[in-house]
């Protein structure tokens, strides 16, 4: 059974992890795009598909921890330091997803979706728009290093007795 849950846990965050991170980093260029380029529609609906992307995988990225609670308890490791601070990193990313990049992402799209490209605002709000995505970028790479952290205290696992 400690196979089974452990091949689900993995599977899961690669198929939940996985493309929230990919779309998450996409997602700061694809604005600046779609904030610069008068009249394409593409820009905003790539925009809009990244933040679609990173809003449902976050949902099925649920499965993660839930099926890596089960694996550790069957492996009877729940106490162990390595777990612990994985189960606070993942934490931290989760809050950090939720908390900020989803609603960053949303507040930059309503404002490519509601403005018009960039060059045609004001001076002071082309430079709010920029500055967005650049601290979106910084939210969003806090995110990933969570997450690649996460990802090797599971492959490292301090204290194992797998010998690597």
């Amino acid at each position: 059974m400690t196979k089974f849950l452990l091949a689900v846990h993995v599977i899961a965050a690669i198929v939940a992890v996985g493309p929230v991170t990919v779309a998450a980093s996409m997602f700061p260029p694809a604005a600046r795009r779609a904030f610069g380029a008068p009249g394409d529609a593409d820009a905003l609906a790539t925009t809009r598909l990244l933040h679609r992307i990173c809003r449902v995988y976050a949902v099925v990225g649920v499965a993660v921890p839930v099926f890596g609670f089960a694996t550790a308890s069957n492996m009877g490791v729940l106490g162990d330091t390595w777990l612990i601070v994985s189960i606070v990193l993942t934490a931290l990313a989760a809050g950090v997803l939720a908390l900020l990049v989803l609603p960053r992402q949303s507040a930059v799209l309503e404002t490519a979706e509601g403005d018009g490209p960039v060059e045609e605002m004001p001076e002071e709000r082309t430079t709010a728009a920029r500055a967005a995505t650049v601290r979106l970028a910084m939210v969003t790479g806090i995110f990933n290093l969570l997450w690649a952290t996460v990802t090797v205290l599971m492959i490292i696992r301090p204290g194992s007795t797998t010998g690597a």
